[in-house]
C-alpha cells in the first residue's frame, strides 16, 4: 500500500501542519508545501502581558496556536483583538503605522515563520500575499477609524451578567433540579455546598443539555442525586472580565453558561444568549431576532434603529456593498416573518407559491430610504376560490412594510397590484408580451422585473419564471434595443472639462442625485449586458465578475465598473450618514462642494467609467432597433 508523505511525518511535525490546515490562508497551500512550511515553524511561549514592540521587532509571521493578543497603537488606542489561529506580522503593520505593538492578554504558544521564509512564501502564492496586504490595511483602517468611545466588546461582564443565580445542592434529585430550573426558567443551576451568599462553593453546573443527554437519553432515574450528571469542576470567568474574555472563552471551550466569580465567590451568570443580546447591534442577532417577533409593532420597532445602526456600521468601516447585503438580509427577515405571521391568521397557504423582490431588494443593494418592489408567483393549480388568500396575504404583509418604512411603490409594483399576483402561466405570458410589444415606456416600467429573487416560499417557482426571462432575453435584438434607449436615458452627471452637473433650482439646487445619475446607470448597463448572455445572477458586482469569467467584458471593464460603483456608493452612503446624524431623512442627493477633494476627483473618475461603459451600450445594442 502507499504511503502518503503525511503520514511518513513525526506526530509533531503533523501536528503543526494540520493545524496551519485550519488557518486562514495557510488552508490554501497544497499538502507538501504546508508541512514545508511548518517545518520551518519556530514554537514559542510567552506569558500574558509580553509586548511585541515593531520598532524593534525582527519579523516573521507570527500564529497562535493559544492565547489571545490585543494590537496597540503607538498612543495607545486599541486596533484589534484576536486569539487562536490568527496570524500577525509586526514588521508589516510597523512600515504602516510606526509604534503599533502586541500586547499578549493569555499565556499563549505561538508558531513562528521567519521573515525571509514568510516574504518567499507571500511571493510565491498572489492569493497568500493578498490576504496578508487586505489584512495589514484592514487593522490600521481599523486604528484610524475607531471612535474614542470604547469597543462593545470591552463592555464588562458586571452590567451583562445576570445576578440572579440557581442552585441546588448536589444531594438534589435530577427530577427535583429539573424542576426548579422550569418553574424559574433558567436553563442551568450551580450545584454548591451552601448558599452563595454563605460563601458556598462551586462544585458543578447542570445543564438543560445535561438532562436530556446524561439523564433522559440514558434512561437515568429521575431520583437520581444531581451530582452524578453534573459538569465537575466547570469552567468560570472572573467579574472584571470583558464582553470578549467570556466570548473567547465560550468560543474555544464550547460551553454556553460560565458562573461568574469575584473574590472567589459566585456573583452572577453569563450565557450565550447574554452574549447574543449584548451584541443587539449584530446583524447576525438582528435577523435572528426579526425571527422570533409575534407582531408587526416588534418588528417596526428593529427597523427603526436601522438609522442609528447604520451609523454605527459605517463608522467602523462596513463598506457600502457589505452595507446592502446587510440592509437587505434585515429587510428579508422582516417581510419573511410578515408572511408568517399572515399565515398563521389567514391559515396555511391553499397552493405553493413565491413571494419575489424586485429592484434592489431583488439584488440584494438595498440602503435606507428604498420603497417597495415586490409581487406574488402562484403555483399554476390556483383556484379562482383561493385567490383571495393570496390578495388578504398582499395587503397584510405589504402593509406591513410600510409600517416597518418600507414605503409603498409610488409606480405600485406590489403583490397589492392584481396585475403581479399572478400564476407561473401567467406570469410567462406576461413575460412573452414584453418581449413582443418592447415600447419606451413598457421597458422602462418593466426593466425593474428582471432584478428577480426569491424572498419566501417555493424557490422554485422563482427559478422557473426567471428561466423564462433569460431564455426570452438572450439575443433578443429589438428588445435589447428598446432596453438600450432605456439605459441611455439617464447619463451622469459629469460636464465638460469634467465638471459636476448639479441640480439648479428647487430643493436640491446645486446637488447630485448620486441614486439616478450615477447607481442607477451602472445597474442598468450592467443588466443589459447581462441579460443578452443569459447570465442568471442579479446582484450587480456578481454580474460584473459573471461578465468577465464570460468573456462577454474584459476583466479590466469589469474591474473598473466595480470599482465605480464601490465609490459612488460608498460616498452616497456616507452622506446619508452625515444626513441622520444632522438629524435629517437619508437622502441621495449631496452637494459635491461639500465633499474632500479626494473623493471628488474620485466621483469624477467614477463617472468617466460609466459614460465610457454607456458609449459601449450604444454600439451593441442600439443597431437592434
Amino acid at each position: 500500500m502507499e504511503t502518503t508523505a503525511a503520514n511518513m511525518l513525526s506526530p509533531e511535525l503533523k501536528n503543526v501542519g494540520d493545524f496551519l490546515a485550519e488557518c486562514i490562508p495557510f488552508e490554501q497551500l497544497d499538502q507538501k508545501e504546508l508541512y514545508q512550511v511548518a517545518a520551518m515553524m519556530e514554537v514559542e511561549y510567552f506569558r500574558s502581558g509580553h509586548v511585541f514592540k515593531s520598532d524593534d521587532d525582527a519579523g516573521g509571521l507570527r500564529i497562535l496556536r493559544s492565547g489571545a493578543a490585543e494590537l496597540h497603537s503607538s498612543d495607545d488606542r486599541l486596533i484589534d483583538r484576536f486569539g487562536e489561529t490568527i496570524s500577525f506580522n509586526l514588521m508589516g503593520l510597523g512600515q504602516e503605522q510606526p509604534g503599533i505593538r502586541a500586547v499578549l492578554i493569555e499565556d499563549a504558544l505561538i508558531y513562528r515563520l521567519p521573515e525571509d521564509a514568510y516574504q518567499q512564501l507571500r511571493q510565491r502564492h498572489r492569493e497568500f500575499d493578498r490576504f496578508f496586504h487586505s489584512q495589514r490595511s484592514r487593522r490600521v483602517r481599523r486604528a484610524a477609524r475607531r471612535e474614542t468611545n470604547p469597543s462593545e466588546l470591552m463592555k464588562s461582564l458586571r452590567d451583562l451578567m445576570s445576578p440572579q443565580i440557581l442552585w441546588v445542592l448536589p444531594a438534589t434529585s435530577i427530577q427535583a433540579t429539573a424542576h426548579a430550573m422550569t418553574e424559574r426558567r433558567f436553563s442551568s443551576a450551580l450545584v454548591m455546598d451552601q448558599s452563595p451568599e454563605l460563601g458556598g462553593k462551586l462544585l458543578g453546573i447542570i445543564t438543560d443539555r445535561d438532562i436530556r443527554s446524561r439523564a433522559v437519553a440514558r434512561g437515568i432515574s429521575f431520583d437520581t442525586r444531581v451530582e452524578h450528571i453534573m459538569s465537575k469542576d466547570p469552567l468560570r470567568i472572573a467579574a472584571e472580565g470583558t464582553l470578549f474574555d467570556a466570548t473567547l472563552m465560550m468560543t474555544q471551550s464550547t460551553v454556553h453558561h460560565l458562573p461568574v466569580i469575584d473574590n472567589g465567590q459566585v456573583v452572577g451568570m453569563i450565557t450565550s444568549s447574554d452574549l447574543m443580546l449584548a451584541r443587539r447591534d449584530d446583524p447576525v442577532f438582528l435577523v435572528q431576532h426579526i425571527r422570533r417577533q409575534s407582531r408587526t409593532e416588534d418588528l417596526k420597532s428593529i427597523s427603526s434603529a436601522l438609522p442609528d445602526l447604520l451609523v454605527q456600521w459605517v463608522h467602523a468601516g462596513v463598506r457600502a456593498p457589505q452595507i446592502a447585503n446587510v440592509l437587505t438580509a434585515i429587510s428579508d427577515a422582516i417581510t419573511q416573518q410578515l408572511i408568517k405571521l399572515a399565515e398563521a391568521e389567514l391559515g396555511p397557504a391553499p397552493v405553493p407559491f413565491c413571494w419575489l423582490g424586485f429592484g434592489s431588494q431583488g439584488r440584494g443593494e438595498q440602503l435606507l430610504g428604498g420603497d417597495q418592489d415586490n409581487a406574488l408567483l402562484i403555483a399554476d393549480h390556483l383556484s379562482p376560490s383561493d385567490a383571495n388568500w393570496f390578495k388578504a396575504l398582499a395587503k397584510k404583509v405589504c402593509d406591513g412594510l410600510n409600517d416597518c418604512g418600507y414605503d409603498y411603490c409610488p409606480g405600485d409594483i406590489m403583490a397589492t397590484n392584481d396585475q403581479w399576483r399572478l400564476t407561473l402561466t401567467d406570469w410567462k405570458a406576461t413575460v412573452n408580451r414584453w418581449m413582443r410589444s418592447p415600447t419606451a415606456d413598457a421597458v422602462m416600467r418593466v426593466s425593474i422585473f428582471f432584478d428577480i429573487r426569491a424572498i419566501h416560499g417555493d424557490a422554485s417557482l422563482c427559478s422557473e419564471l426567471q428561466k423564462h426571462m433569460l431564455q426570452k432575453t438572450r439575443g433578443n435584438s429589438i428588445f435589447l434595443a428598446a432596453l438600450a434607449e432605456n439605459v441611455l436615458e439617464r447619463s451622469p452627471p459629469l460636464g465638460i472639462f469634467r465638471r459636476f452637473v448639479v441640480e439648479h433650482t428647487g430643493e436640491h439646487e446645486d446637488q447630485l442625485n448620486l441614486k439616478k445619475r450615477a447607481v442607477i446607470p451602472i445597474v442598468d448597463i450592467v443588466r443589459i449586458h447581462a441579460l443578452a448572455q443569459g447570465i442568471p445572477e442579479v446582484n450587480t458586482l456578481a454580474r460584473l465578475q459573471a461578465l468577465a469569467q464570460t468573456k462577454t467584458m474584459t476583466i479590466g471593464d469589469s474591474r473598473n465598473l466595480q470599482d465605480a460603483l464601490r465609490v459612488i456608493q460608498q460616498t452616497r452612503l456616507e452622506g446619508q450618514v452625515q444626513e441622520l446624524k444632522n438629524s435629517l431623512p437619508p437622502s441621495n442627493y449631496l452637494n459635491p462642494e461639500h465633499l474632500p477633494k479626494l473623493v471628488r476627483k474620485q466621483l469624477r473618475d467614477a463617472f468617466s467609467v460609466v459614460v465610457d461603459a454607456q458609449k459601449i451600450v450604444k454600439l451593441h445594442y442600439r443597431p437592434g432597433l
